[in-house]
């Protein structure tokens, strides 16, 4: 997937200038794509030229002044189009602290132990944000009337998803310290 549909993506709530949609990223589409504010400041640059996103100067007076930007028919057309082709292949997981476990039985037991807990501590953040989110976005409302009812779901699926992966996450390293901390006191054993 290229940056570019993930810019689309989050243009489709509207309105927003590059500063909004690096913020908007890392609480909405981070749960699927990750990039840097000066990746999406280039992109923005990039569409605009091809003419799937058009923007607008706003002047401020206590700040610099700034560009809002938004889709444009082709934009639309674009992310029409897009969700028409197939994806390209399933997520393939890239993950170094998967490597640092793999290798926990030559190297140092602890300092793996000491990585899988601040994941799950970060995990446990990210759930805390997303339920947030998750309430914000139904504002009262239960499940199905959300379904029923609201003018975009991309955005409470995608939400699901990437609550699921944090959830998932602790789940994993709760398993995981658990057995680390077996094979600790079966080492133990062994020595004495």
């Amino acid at each position: 997937m290229a940056l570019r549909n993930a810019v689309m993506a989050a243009l489709l709530e509207g309105e927003a200038s590059g500063y909004d949609l690096a913020k908007g990223f890392q609480s909405s589409v981070a749960n699927f794509w990750m990039a840097t504010p000066q990746q999406i400041y280039r992109e923005l640059e990039r569409m605009e030229g091809e003419g799937l996103v058009a923007a607008r100067f706003v002047q401020q007076e206590r700040r610099p002044n700034k560009r809002l930007f938004s889709l444009t028919e082709a934009g639309y057309a674009a992310v029409h189009a897009y969700t028409t082709e197939p994806p390209a292949k399933p997520t393939a997981i890239r993950d170094e602290l998967l490597v640092k476990v793999q290798c926990v039985d030559v190297g140092d037991l602890q300092a793996v132990r000491a990585a899988i807990a601040q994941r799950m501590e970060l995990a446990a953040a990210k759930v805390v944000r997303f339920e947030r989110a998750r309430e914000r976005l139904l504002a009262g409302r239960t499940e199905d009337e959300y379904f029923g009812t609201a003018e975009r779901i991309g955005p409470y699926l995608t939400l699901l998803r990437g609550l699921s992966l944090e959830q998932d996450n602790i789940r994993w390293g709760e398993v995981a310290l658990k057995r680390l901390d077996q094979r600790t006191a079966a080492l133990a054993a062994r020595a004495e």
